[in-house]
């Protein structure tokens, strides 16, 4: 029997940086909110013996347990799409913080030319520069109207960082300086300079010291321990909803988290939802919550999924191009090369976020009249603290097991370094997320099923970066630079990037999108679906900064709402 819980203000589904950040503003504006988390309670005071690799890094100890619920994956529409048995290609956190507790802590703004790229491709290249099948569109908002949440999330955070040369124009500096420069970022610093480029120190939530933000809540300095990517960090240092944003939450006294809670349906009724309906993943026992908002705050994914099994808008149908749903699927591409030295560095030590990167061929920073391709990539030589099971540098030639490939791999683990860029994506008519129907979660739910290839945008972007990044490699005294191979298909096994983006898109108009420029729901005015799922099109960065300025922009639109309803654009 389906037991109903007494009816709150705002619920949300997941409790990451968006839960975190919307739970935040919502109580500290008066608002009864409960968060329903998937997963379990963890912070700090769980991570005192998180240096394992094995169990953190290599058997995924904080990521979502794949044999309950997990996606299905085909390149194309005549392939037969299959579950994803083992994490690979990117991987689904769970948990208190989400993502969020085990991520680099990398903070980039996405650039101007992100939010208005159609409108700036048209004008500078003219319409229909990429050919037919790409449909990138405008958001429904531009960088001036972001940069007052990109402020506050980087409050938030205590962002460490110094100002990008080639930047947009910021209304405040980094709430902390940058982090330290060691020898090898100021090896990569001196080169790309002798080249003309415009380095500067990655913006970090690694903290160069400590910092309270504009909560109150205290983020400690970072320690240099090289154990963030994957892991929980044991000192506090890295800015985590856990640390920076749920405990401000809880102190209100109107926030409740509720964990082994796996929503499953979010429950409408003439046109608005009423609630959601979930699952005791301990107990088995069902419950509805209902709520005057609903806020979906899930990884990306299962924002998409929840709003197709709740049948809550039009499904994107690549056969006719009609419906948003689903569409503006987008990943990113990796880019890069890797340079032998004879002289040895400490790459054991570091941070997620320690590194030196540049923006000279990111976003429209450069003439693409003759490349036949748009946007770029940020280049970066990042010091993330190199793990010793995980990573074993050895040449294009080398065996792949053996005596040789231990020779190699001992030899070059100090004496390589790879100089890599994050590619912006594009979004394309095959490139999308659909409901599989076959394959069901451990729940009875259908999987979401991913459909996606890389497309000759993505080729020829990935060889043009790959090519800049052995250029610096090369300055900075390599003996052997070895650019890595030309794109083929997309391959889900190998892991490349967690900074899956589309399929509830922002946009100007209900036709174009799912979500308006306050994530608010076109069909479905108390209704909101928050993070990385919004973006129109990927960038050259990493994202949580751009979800986490867009969770303080829903949280100003789901206050607006309570207090006079109606659509807010």
């Amino acid at each position: 029997m389906v037991k109903t819980m007494p009816k709150v203000d705002v619920v949300t589904v997941g409790v990451g940086w968006t839960g975190g950040i919307v739970a935040a503003e919502c109580t500290k504006a008066g608002l009864k909110v409960v968060g329903l988390e998937r997963g379990k309670s963890r912070g700090t005071v769980n991570f005192a013996n998180v240096h394992d690799e094995y169990r953190y890094a290599i058997r995924y100890e904080l990521m979502q347990d794949l044999s309950k619920e997990t996606v299905t994956f085909r390149n194309n529409r005549r392939q037969k799409a299959l579950p994803m048995r083992q994490l690979g290609s990117f991987l689904l956190g769970e948990g208190l913080g989400g993502a969020g507790t085990h991520w680099n802590g990398q903070v980039f703004r996405f650039l101007p030319y992100d939010f208005e790229i159609k409108t700036m491709t048209d004008k500078k290249y003219g319409k229909n520069f990429l050919g037919p099948g790409y449909q990138f569109q405008d958001w429904g908002l531009n960088y001036d109207q972001m940069e007052p949440y990109f402020d506050k999330f980087e409050k938030t955070s205590g962002v460490s960082g110094e100002e990008n040369p080639l930047g947009p124009k910021r209304s405040d500096k980094y709430p902390n300086k940058p982090m330290k420069k060691t020898p090898l970022l100021q090896k990569f610093e001196k080169a790309s300079q002798k080249l003309g480029y415009h380095p500067y120190m990655m913006p970090s939530a690694n903290l160069s010291a400590p910092y309270k933000n504009i909560y109150g809540e205290t983020i400690n300095a970072c320690q240099y321990c090289g154990f963030c990517e994957r892991f929980g960090c044991e000192y506090g240092a890295k800015a985590t909803p856990e640390v920076a944003v749920i405990p401000a939450a809880l102190k209100t006294g109107k926030y409740e988290i509720r964990f082994d809670s796996n929503v499953v349906e979010v429950l409408t009724k003439g046109g608005k939802a009423t609630g959601v309906r979930y699952i005791d993943t301990v107990t088995g026992e069902e419950y509805i919550q209902p709520a005057d908002v609903v806020v979906l705050t899930s990884y990306m994914m299962n924002n998409a999924k929840l709003l197709m099994v709740s049948k809550i808008g039009t499904m994107y149908d690549p056969a006719t191009g009609r419906g948003t749903l689903g569409r503006n699927y987008c990943y990113q591409i990796m880019p890069g090369a890797t340079g032998f030295f004879d002289e040895q560095f400490n790459i054991f030590m570091g941070a997620g976020s320690l590194g030196e990167c540049l923006d000279d061929f990111n976003g429209d920073n450069f003439d693409h009249s003759k490349l036949g391709f748009i946007h770029g990539a940020n280049i970066a030589l990042t010091q993330l603290g190199l793990r010793p099971i995980g990573n074993n540098p050895t040449h294009i030639d080398t065996p792949i097991w053996g005596a040789a490939f231990k020779k190699d791999s001992i030899t070059n683990y100090t004496r390589s370094l790879s100089v890599g860029g994050q590619g912006a994506s594009i979004p394309y008519k095959e490139n999308f997320l659909t409901l599989d129907t076959r394959y069901k979660d451990v729940y009875g739910v259908p999987l979401l099923q991913i459909n996606y290839d890389f497309t000759d945008q993505d080729k020829k972007l990935h060889k043009f970066i790959s090519a800049k990044c052995g250029d610096i490699l090369k300055e900075m005294g390599a003996k052997k630079v070895e650019v890595r191979a030309d794109l083929t298909n997309y391959n889900i096994v190998p892991y490349q990037s967690t900074h899956n983006t589309g399929g509830t898109v922002m946009s100007k108009a209900p036709e174009d999108g799912v979500v308006n420029n306050y994530l608010q729901h076109w069909d479905c005015e108390n209704l909101f679906a928050v993070g990385a799922g919004a973006f129109a099109n990927n960038s050259g960065y990493n994202p949580t900064d751009t979800v986490g300025a867009l969770s303080f922009r829903c949280a100003e639109g789901i206050i607006k709402y309570s207090k006079k309803g109606g659509s807010l654009v």
